[in-house]
């Protein structure tokens, strides 16, 4: 990298600035799949003159085992909420302070004090939303806001779904549709939730991050998913609906850190404070068809998301989502082991 040894004081003098601030140099961005928008991205490389490279990866615990390993030469990560924890304690992230940035008072005060990140010193929020159930309505009618429709799939369904393989998500789903809380440890209980997921993956076409994508195409009927590319997908085949488990499902918020070992820090303060700009936040949320954290963004939420079934949770369903906590290492090794098991 051409790094000249005063970057450190001009890069604080930048995030201080009222004004757009330039910068030089580099910036690397490791992130979810099709999850950044190229419009962020070029408007922050034009404002500080910073070349951006983003590298995709498809699950946290991808993201987690890579940084490990050291010397993947990333300066920003893009952990879910329900990691961040196991990322400070392994001190993998720099304590970079964006509650001290000039754009922190945009953030919702809600998205303020978490409890992966109390007070945000830290991380700044990306997008949040849901895990639900994805269904196409010319193939299925019948009720879409059950996890049933994986783990129980009626006739129509067999063969034809596919479920992002994120562990914590499908682990969430299996036990609380058979009456636990996720974190538990209890052995029967686990014990069922092995079996059913052994018993029902029999059902599924795929475990694949990739076969989302055959929504839209007709070539997946229904599945686990997220909630932005589902709306994505039915914006592509209006009979995409998206459903949320009256069992309980999960909540996420991914966040934007900085790698202790990152070689451009003070480009990626300058990417955190930047993605807390209202009109900046929307664009990511344009892209990606997620919520953000960040108060005025609505002003440029482009207006398909405003009423969009897949954004706005039912009344009826908002307490049964619940943001996933981070388990404890016993019970994290145990929910490992089955995990392996489930993907032979």
């Amino acid at each position: 990298m051409n790094w000249k040894t005063t970057a450190t004081a001009v890069g604080l003098a930048l995030i201080a600035a009222t004004g757009p601030a330039r910068a030089e140099g580099e910036l690397h961005i490791y992130n979810w799949g099709n999850y950044t928008s190229p419009e962020l991205i070029k408007k922050f490389e034009q404002t500080h003159n910073i070349k951006v490279t983003v590298t995709d990866f498809d699950s946290n615990d991808t993201a987690l085992a890579k940084v490990r390993q050291g010397g993947a030469g990333f300066d920003i990560v893009v952990p879910s909420a329900s990691v961040v924890p196991i990322w400070i304690s392994e001190g993998l992230l720099l304590e970079t302070r964006p509650d001290q940035m000039t754009n922190f008072k945009n953030v919702d005060p809600k998205w303020v004090d978490v409890p992966f990140d109390p007070g945000r010193r830290y991380t700044v929020p990306w997008q949040w939303g849901t895990t639900g159930m994805s269904v196409n309505r010319s193939v299925y009618a019948g009720d879409i806001n059950t996890s049933a429709i994986f783990l129980d799939p009626p006739p129509e369904l067999v063969g034809k779904i596919n479920v992002v393989p994120e562990m914590g998500d499908v682990l969430y789903f299996a036990i609380t549709y058979l009456g636990g809380e996720y974190c538990t440890d209890d052995k029967a209980l686990l014990k069922k939730v092995r079996y059913k997921l052994v018993e029902a993956k029999a059902k599924w076409l795929s475990l694949d991050y990739g076969a989302v994508d055959g929504l839209a195409k007709g070539e997946v009927a229904a599945g686990v998913n997220w909630n932005g590319i589902s709306l994505r997908q039915r914006l592509r085949n209006d009979k995409i609906v998206y459903g949320y488990p009256k069992e309980g499902y999960p909540i996420f918020m991914d966040n934007v850190a900085v790698l202790k070992d990152a070689k451009n820090v003070e480009n990626a303060k300058l990417f955190q404070n930047f993605i807390m700009d209202p009109e900046n936040a929307a664009m990511i949320s344009a892209f990606a068809r997620y919520s953000n954290a960040i108060k005025g963004s609505e002003a440029y939420m482009p207006e398909d998301m405003k009423a969009a079934p897949e954004v706005n949770i039912p009344t009826d369903l908002v307490d049964k989502g619940k943001f996933m906590p981070t388990c404890p290492p016993e019970v994290q090794t145990i929910y490992t082991k089955i995990w392996t098991d489930i993907q032979k």
